[in-house]
């Protein structure tokens, strides 16, 4: 029972009172308030008196009312919490507590109320509630679970993630068992049983382990699961950890990795090269083709290096204007022929692309490129311009042979029919004797020409001579021995600079025909006022060896004779053993051994021939 005589003694007793304190009358007005009442709702003393309570605030509900006037009635009771603002715009939270107010007679006259400031409490409780909101939602949004395990009471606690992630009702109540047989049988099962003992005997934690569950409804999961220990004075009480839904997560990267694994085995297994490169032309990929073409067995060997570490110089600063060129323009290149180097020295011909790889905003960061290679494809191309060039002369001398042919063998029919005519109407036996001569000598030289084109034709068909290492200087020296009584008869001089031991590719037969011919050919075209002197020079240069046959005779007009100088039957001097037949045999002998003839000569000067015996094949 609260007696307060309304004095000045005892208003100055209630202004001092340390709780904010206000006394009203039953008709709900303010009669006094103390001074911490005052400094928190009115600096200036404006609800000290004569206004009602609910007039001062507005906000209180009229149930309050009822809580007053049963404390009029001497049944005080709570009134309950309150937010206000106070003088200086701050919310704050109270809690008014009421007692009935006695007068020395002990009526009750009024109330008493006091505040007790509850606002951190409150403020407390409700970033509270704003951290459960956002750690369910966080859960919800991550679907990450939280659970907890009390060891004293064997007690096991799923939030309503959890329990979603496991398939089962929000008033399913766990058990550290069954939690356990959710997770599938063999390695998920044994893993977790392992992690739990740890945690309970060894007191270690655990995270991340990627397990699998079977669901409530049989569907098999992905999650991750995390624990620890929970200590009081060094005992372990229990574990807490968080339980993750990553199946979505689990499947994508088993998607990912399988497409991975498809795409490389099909880069790897392209019978091109393929690689990336960054925008600073470093390697970032490279197939199985790039690989054995740059001489690694592993990737990682030449992964993170430009082509500045990979290829000859030139080579390497030439792909790098390339490769900025593309990222700039953003312009492919397709289908390029290049021939690249590496340190080695090894040169490939490549037919290459490159195509610039784009980010969202249609910025290059490197290079796509592939790269056949076309060195084999060159070499069957360089062979195929060879064989058309061979076919293209073989089709002239075909020409070629089949007019002399024409010609010859037409010119010698003829001859044959005129003698015969003759032969038939002639009278006289002298004369008839003398047609019969004249038939003898022009069978004799039907068969000569006959051997000359057998000889020709046997050279053009006989595709399996054989080519073998011949001694050139031997050769030489033979060639002139079977010549030695027309050089002697010729008194020529004949200068060998050939080294004895000079080894050379080709077929033995057509060396010595190839000898004999311009030797003799050097011979018999001396020149009438000065000595013959004939000179033999050889050397090897460019996969050939080459063999110079020089005189000082009557040399040949070029100008005039130079297309017809290997013809058949072509004589380019009144020499009564010209027969225009050699240079044409030696032509096509050294045509079939894939060499070749130069000839340089002056009139009046003397000739020089220089014979190229392939030695490449």
């Amino acid at each position: 029972m609260v007696k307060v005589p309304l004095t000045t003694d005892a208003s100055y007793i209630i202004r001092q009172l340390p709780a904010p304190t206000a006394f009203i009358d039953t008709n709900y007005n303010i009669v006094q308030t103390s001074d911490k009442w005052t400094s928190i709702f009115n600096e200036n003393e404006d609800y000290a008196s004569s206004k009602s309570l609910f007039a001062v605030f507005p906000n209180l509900s009229n149930k309050w009312k009822l809580v007053l006037n049963n404390c009029f009635k001497g049944n005080p009771q709570p009134m309950g919490i309150h937010q206000t603002i106070d003088s200086n715009g701050k919310e704050i939270w109270f809690e008014w507590v009421n007692t009935p107010w006695y007068d020395t007679h002990e009526n009750i006259i009024g109330a008493i109320i006091q505040l007790s400031n509850i606002t951190e409490a409150v403020n407390n409780e409700l970033e509270l509630n704003k951290k459960n909101l956002f750690l369910q939602q966080q859960a919800e949004i991550t679907k990450i679970g939280r659970w907890e395990f009390n060891i004293a009471d064997n007690q096991l606690y799923w939030c309503s993630t959890t329990k979603a992630i496991h398939g089962v009702s929000k008033d399913f109540e766990p058990n550290i068992e069954s939690a356990i047989f959710y997770y599938k049988e063999g390695h998920s099962r044994n893993t977790i049983s392992m992690a739990l003992y740890e945690a309970q005997n060894n007191g270690k934690s655990w995270s991340n382990l990627k397990l699998q569950i079977v669901t409530a409804n049989g569907k098999t999961k992905w999650v991750m699961a995390g624990g620890k220990p929970i200590f009081n004075k060094g005992v372990i009480v229990g574990l807490i950890g968080t339980f993750q839904d990553i199946h979505e997560q689990v499947i994508a990267d088993i998607k990912t990795i399988d497409n991975e694994k498809l795409l490389r085995t099909l880069i790897d297994n392209l019978p091109v090269n393929v690689y990336v490169k960054d925008t600073e032309s470093k390697k970032v990929l490279a197939n199985k083709a790039e690989c054995e073409y740059l001489g690694v067995n592993d990737p990682k060997d030449i992964l993170g290096k430009t082509d500045f570490e990979l290829y000859a110089y030139e080579a390497a600063v030439k792909s790098r204007k390339e490769d900025v060129m593309v990222m700039k323009t953003l312009q492919p290149v397709i289908g390029k022929e290049t021939v690249k180097k590496t340190l080695d020295g090894k040169e490939t011909s490549f037919l290459s692309s490159k195509i610039p790889l784009l980010n969202s905003k249609g910025i290059a960061y490197g290079i796509v490129g592939i790269s056949l290679d076309i060195t084999t494809l060159k070499e069957k191309e360089k062979e195929l311009r060879n064989i058309i060039n061979i076919a293209s002369v073989q089709n002239k001398k075909l020409l070629n042979f089949a007019h002399i042919v024409s010609h010859n063998l037409r010119s010698h029919s003829a001859n044959f029919s005129m003698l015969l005519s003759f032969l038939e109407s002639e009278k006289d036996e002298d004369e008839k004797k003398n047609i019969v001569d004249m038939l003898s000598k022009a069978s004799n030289n039907l068969l000569e020409t006959l051997g000359n084109l057998n000889q020709v034709v046997s050279i053009n068909t006989n595709t399996n001579i054989a080519v073998k290492k011949i001694n050139l200087y031997d050769k030489v020296t033979e060639a002139c021995q079977n010549l030695s009584a027309l050089i002697s008869i010729s008194s020529c001089e004949i200068e060998n600079n050939i080294p004895v031991n000079f080894i050379l590719k080709s077929v033995p037969a057509y060396l010595d025909s190839i000898l004999t011919n311009f030797i003799s050919n050097a011979v018999k075209y001396r020149h009438p006022d000065r000595k013959s002197h004939i000179i033999l020079d050889v050397e090897k240069k460019g996969g050939y060896s080459i063999l110079t046959i020089k005189d000082n005779g009557l040399g040949i007009d070029l100008e005039k004779y130079g297309d017809k100088l290997f013809g058949m039957y072509k004589t380019f001097h009144n020499h009564k053993d010209a027969r225009g037949i050699g240079l044409y045999l030696t032509k096509n002998q050294i045509d079939a051994m894939s060499g070749k003839v130069e000839v340089s000569s002056v009139v009046e000067q003397g000739t020089e021939f220089k014979i190229f015996f392939n030695e490449k094949n």
